[in-house]
């Protein structure tokens, strides 16, 4: 009998408060019960906030008072769990630790995830940013319909500038989680975004026997696939990967109003210097209805067309070439219609944003155990949900050849040792 789960990836972005982004975020996991959905993921710090293409006013040597200001609203935008600046881990997860006045410990975030889970009866993965003490720390939850939440980590590397904004979480938070769902044992754990790229943390997931492997991320750039579909294969196991699609316009406030002009998108900077190809004035645009509007200008002198397909020179393919008018002897401009589909209708334009208004085009996706796609990456869709059916004794299937958890390791001649964590798979 197959061991299938549904599963499935969020691309959400952030809404303008937390309070909002819980909201959206049970929203999103109803849809995903409406279709049978057993599993979900969310992308890195969904809740609280990924700050894309926010300085916080840092320069090597200075730090600027406008960007203490962003980190003031970003710091309220995170989420408190009740946890401890050194991470309490088992303690947390079973709520032993000391209760306040009121009762629960942090904003109450955790139990309202845990009731969403209930509710819904989807398994919850989410991304999240975690305030304890004075610190701010990149995180995941894992949160059980039945049991609630049996797990978190922190990102133990940040990268680039977010070191500046998250602490360095505990190595101990990698330790793997078991659950079952319809008679599947699921061995789920995650690494963050680049944590990606550290191999001997990934053996260290590799070591506790994952099947499930969660890669909540903000890397848009097209060699992520690659690297998912490279995890996939090296550890037989199935791979999620999670990132948000946004658009300039939904950046909060706090960052357009203080940021300077150079901004990164997908993690290149979009402060290009123009070029003959760059400079070329668009012929027409589009309303958000997706009707087209003709711009007046000067004329070409081919007056043809430019297709997003244009090849590497900047010169479109001969084929793709189409005048958009003629003129009469007499001077006038006969516009002439577009190309028809093979149905003979006109072709709409959609009404999705210029490519050129995304900050983070999505690109998530989902792997099997041997590699392969089985759904994305999907790109520009700002509320973008994949699901796809799984069987996880294709896991084991693809251990004939290769365990890098146990015999392909020759764990007797090659030693790894994590602080604090035990790397044995979790019973």
């Amino acid at each position: 009998m197959a061991q299938t789960l549904r599963l499935a990836v969020a691309q959400s972005h952030t809404l303008s408060t937390t309070s909002e982004t819980l909201a959206a975020l049970e929203q999103t996991a109803r849809r995903a019960r409406s279709q049978s959905v057993d599993l979900i993921l969310f992308p890195e710090a969904y809740l609280g906030g990924y700050p894309r293409t926010a300085t916080f006013g840092a320069a090597v040597g200075a730090r600027r008072p406008e960007g203490r200001e962003q980190f003031l609203h970003y710091f309220k935008d995170a989420v408190d769990l009740g946890d401890t600046p050194e991470g309490a881990g088992r303690k947390w997860v079973d709520k032993e630790l000391e209760l306040p006045k009121g009762g629960v410990r942090g904003d109450g975030t955790r139990e309202e995830l845990e009731r969403i889970a209930k509710e819904t009866g989807v398994f919850i993965a989410t991304g999240c940013v975690e305030r304890s003490g004075g610190t701010l720390y990149c995180a995941v939850l894992y949160v059980c319909p039945k049991e609630g939440v049996l797990g978190k980590r922190r990102k133990v590397m940040p990268t680039g500038s977010e070191r500046l904004i998250w602490g360095q979480g505990q190595p101990s938070s990698l330790r793997a989680v078991t659950t079952t769902i319809k008679g599947v044992k699921l061995t789920l754990a995650s690494a963050i975004c680049w944590e990606n790229y550290m191999p001997l943390l990934r053996q260290s997931l590799y070591s506790q026997n994952v099947n499930l492997y969660l890669a909540p991320t903000a890397d848009g750039r097209d060699t992520w696939l690659p690297l998912m579909r490279t995890i996939a294969c090296e550890g037989r196991c199935v791979v999620l990967s999670s990132n948000q699609c946004m658009t300039k316009s939904n950046l909060p406030s706090w960052i357009t109003e203080h940021n300077g002009e150079e901004k990164a998108v997908n993690g290149h900077s979009t402060n290009i210097t123009p070029t003959p190809s760059t400079m070329r004035r668009r012929k027409s645009t589009y309303t958000e209805e997706g009707n087209e509007i003709i711009l007046c200008g000067m004329k070409d002198t081919d007056d043809v067309a430019v297709t997003e397909s244009s090849s590497t020179n900047g010169s479109p393919p001969a084929s793709r070439l189409r005048r958009k008018s003629t003129y009469t002897e007499d001077g006038h401009e006969i516009a002439l219609p577009g190309p028809k589909s093979t149905s003979g209708v006109f072709q709409k334009p959609s009404a999705k944003p210029d490519p050129s208004e995304f900050v983070s085009r999505g690109g998530s996706c989902i792997i099997s155990p041997l590699g392969d796609v089985l759904s994305g990456p999907l790109w520009d869709d700002e509320n973008g949900l994949l699901t796809v059916d799984v069987d996880f004794e294709d896991c084991l299937r693809g251990r004939l050849d290769l365990d890098v958890g146990g015999s392909y390791s020759r764990n007797d001649s090659f030693k790894l040792t994590v602080e604090g964590l035990d790397i044995s798979p979790p019973p």
